[in-house]
């Protein structure tokens, strides 16, 4: 199929482009790397009215470290993440995360804030973002700027607390400062770029006597967006993360999510798969040796 008839609009600043989304109103939709909006318009899944190419606007490009954090401007593309040495040596398991996006090719073009505001239950950066809980800026013509934390912004799949006539700006990405901090980050699809069944991820940070100093993980592909569990991750501090200790959670984890079936698998087996990959990358983190696990 072909995308339904548009107009199309590419704003020079962007109050413009704010203009333009208080204009048209749900008519308008924003595109800068068209990685999930142009093969939804293909298949006329999308029909917006108006396109609002933001590719070229400069300020919302970027990696900037500040204290405490990273902020990325939201057409920042992924792969421009994913080799900065600044946001890796930062906050890695945004970096971990990026290796699963689809191909390098889908890196080259898609940005973070597209994956943010598409909301894909299984899109590996919203789970890094709300593990880490980041926090996304928002702008509107009427009603100027916001934050929301990233607890707050992903609702459902595909749907954020985006209002229609407002722009994703930026990503503040948490930094935890100090020395051992260890992420990992796995999943597992049909083929490699594929959407994935589940995926898992955690960032852990260890005391010099090897026990947790400070744990985040979560669950990706097991509900209608991806999940974190901040009280799990506050029962593993000051213990070392062994087999017993991450299948305990993992297993804790596993129960709070409701996966759902398709052609690709099961809930059940997706909540068997869960449970494995947060294991592992549980295992992996904390530096524990990776026991057998079910396979």
């Amino acid at each position: 199929m072909k995308a339904a008839p548009f107009d199309y609009i590419r704003p020079v600043t962007v109050a413009h482009a704010l203009e333009l989304l208080a204009q048209h109103g749900p008519e308008a939709k924003l595109i800068a790397g068209g990685q999930s909006l142009v093969p939804m318009m293909a298949m006329r899944l999308a029909r917006p009215a108006v396109l609002v190419d933001v590719n070229r606007l400069d300020s919302l490009r970027g990696i900037a470290a500040g204290p405490g954090t990273v902020t990325t401007g939201a057409t920042t593309r992924q792969r421009d993440l994913e080799e900065s040495a600044v946001l890796r040596g930062a906050v890695p398991l945004v970096g971990a995360a990026l290796r699963w996006v689809g191909h390098v090719q889908t890196r080259n073009r898609g940005t973070v804030g597209g994956s943010f505001v598409h909301a894909d239950p299984s899109a590996e950066l919203p789970l890094a973002a709300l593990i880490l809980d980041a926090r996304i800026h928002l702008s509107s013509q009427d009603g100027g700027a916001r934050v929301v934390p990233a607890s707050g912004f992903f609702i459902a799949a595909m749907y954020t607390a985006t209002g229609e006539t407002e722009c994703v700006t930026g990503i503040d990405w948490p930094v935890w400062e100090g020395p051992g901090v260890a992420c990992a980050f796995e999943e597992t699809s049909i083929r490699h770029g594929d959407f994935a069944m589940a995926s898992a991820a955690c960032q852990i940070q260890l005391a010099p006597d090897g026990t947790c100093r400070r744990a985040a993980l979560g669950l990706g592909g097991m509900a209608s967006a991806p999940l974190a569990f901040p009280d799990l991750a506050e029962a593993l501090v000051g213990r070392r993360i062994d087999a017993a200790a991450a299948r305990e959670v993992a297993e804790a984890a596993v129960s709070r999510s409701e996966p759902g079936t398709d052609l690709q698998a099961d809930a059940a087996y997706r909540r068997h798969l869960a449970a494995v990959l947060l294991t592992r990358v549980l295992l992996r983190a904390g530096a524990a040796p990776v026991t057998a696990l079910a396979a």
